[in-house]
């Protein structure tokens, strides 16, 4: 145990690094309120998409892109580190039988199965929750800051983890639960079960999030009347969006990150957008910004991404039901585990799923970032703001990267790079040049 607890400190401290090599002045760049339009992307005769997309990525200095390229490079070794991480917790709670005498002792405090599973369920996620605190709070409390990207001190911001946590401790349970009893009734197909219940779970969390879950960790509001909502209310009734009112909450008080979205359907859709969109950016870029999310909605995209990534969970679960079967007859002695529907084997299935999933980053990121372009262009149609869309993508830059290679979009990206947007945006502006009419003057 000492080892693993001072490999984990070593992993926390060489993360540590990372963010200290840019002094302060680098770390945090805003732009203006406003809509700004550089003079080499102005509407004109001679109008080149390449020379007006460079003209966007000009506006970042060099300093400001290695800082934006260095965050974002930096998650890359996270995604590794925490892989690492999880697999020497799975590791640590299978040692000297702790998972196996967890359930024991359920065993004896719970004479039914189900009970058993949803308690050890609740114990396992509260075990992983506390085992990974020190990295979740070096990647999402001191590393956000160090980069200028958070605002919260650290208790309201642990408060939020806890909230996250309980939340994960319900919900967790109760689809473990669910999963063990497939296992445990259908040994040979119980992976087909599973992957059908975890499309209804998934739209069941995205039909309660907008509506009980979202309020937990922000205060929402109805927008006042205005130039904002009459835009927003009149692009969701041209697409159909079923929208009485638009709301904003208060994301300012976890970080300055400007967003949006349109969550919920059977009744509870509800358009949103952040104090930060409203207060840092023009009403071209608030246009085009929910002209995108109204995408997601209308080209029905949850339900999309729900089933595409649910199949490939399904490739995950099949893992699960070859590998696992085999490391638990060859370790059953070792770590005192029975067979695959043996709920103390959840680290080890825990480890192998993690294992599939960190493989499978590519393919999962590659599923929403071809939404999310298609909500780009959904939105440049619908909102008719190429610039608005532009600057938003140039506001992104604070977090992320604006022009990797090809290949680092593919396996790293899950939204298309700044790059990509603006050079859409500018492309869009080409073909539909009365659209730039009304923009400001460069």
């Amino acid at each position: 145990m000492p080892r693993i607890r001072y490999a984990l400190l070593l992993i926390a401290a060489l993360l540590g690094f990372a963010p200290m090599a840019f002094p302060a002045e680098t770390l945090m760049h805003e732009f203006p309120p406003g809509l700004i339009v550089p003079p080499d992307a102005a509407l004109t005769p001679d109008f080149d998409v390449e020379k007006a997309t460079q003209a966007y990525m000009n506006l970042l200095s060099p300093a400001q892109r290695a800082r934006s390229d260095a965050y974002f490079e930096g998650g890359y070794w996270l995604q590794l580190w925490g892989f690492v991480y999880s697999l020497g917790v799975s590791w640590l709670l299978l040692a000297n039988r702790r998972s196996a005498r967890l359930l024991e002792f359920l065993e004896r405090v719970a004479r039914r199965r189900w009970l058993r599973n949803i308690l050890y369920s609740a114990a396992y996620i509260v075990a992983v929750f506390v085992l990974t605190l020190p990295l979740t709070i070096y990647a999402d409390y001191f590393r956000e800051h160090a980069y200028g990207l958070a605002n919260q001190t650290f208790g309201p911001w642990f408060g939020e983890q806890l909230i996250g946590l309980g939340l994960a401790v319900i919900g967790g349970s109760l689809f473990l639960a669910v999963a063990y009893a497939f296992i445990a009734r259908f040994i040979a197909s119980w992976w087909i079960w599973l992957t059908g219940f975890t499309v209804v779970f998934l739209l069941l969390v995205s039909l309660v999030v907008p509506v009980w879950i979202s309020p937990l960790f922000n205060d929402y509001k109805i927008l006042a009347d205005g130039p904002v909502k009459s835009a927003v209310l009149s692009m969701a009734r041209a697409d159909g969006v079923p929208a009485e009112n638009v709301y904003w909450f208060d994301a300012s008080k976890q970080s300055d990150r400007v967003s949006a979205n349109v969550s919920g359907f059977l009744g509870t859709t509800r358009v949103s957008l952040n104090d930060n969109l409203l207060e840092k950016t023009s009403l071209p870029e608030i246009k085009a910004v929910m002209g995108h999310e109204l995408g997601h909605y209308v080209l029905h995209h949850v339900l999309r991404i729900v089933i595409y990534d649910s199949l490939v969970f399904a490739l995950g679960y099949a893992f699960i039901n070859w590998s696992a079967t085999r490391l638990i007859g060859r370790w059953r002695d070792r770590f005192s585990l029975r067979d695959l529907s043996d709920i103390a084997a959840l680290p080890l299935v825990a480890a192998l799923f993690t294992s599939f999933l960190f493989l499978a980053t590519p393919v999962l990121n590659s599923i929403t970032r071809s939404a999310e372009q298609e909500a780009d262009i959904f939105g440049l149609n619908t909102a008719r703001e190429p610039y608005g869309f532009a600057m938003a993508a140039m506001r992104l830059s604070s977090y992320r990267k604006l022009q990797p290679t090809r290949l680092e979009e593919i396996v790293f990206f899950d939204h298309p790079s700044g790059y990509t947007r603006v050079y859409d945006s500018m492309r869009w502006l080409k073909e539909n040049p009365a659209a730039g009419a009304h923009a400001a003057a460069p």
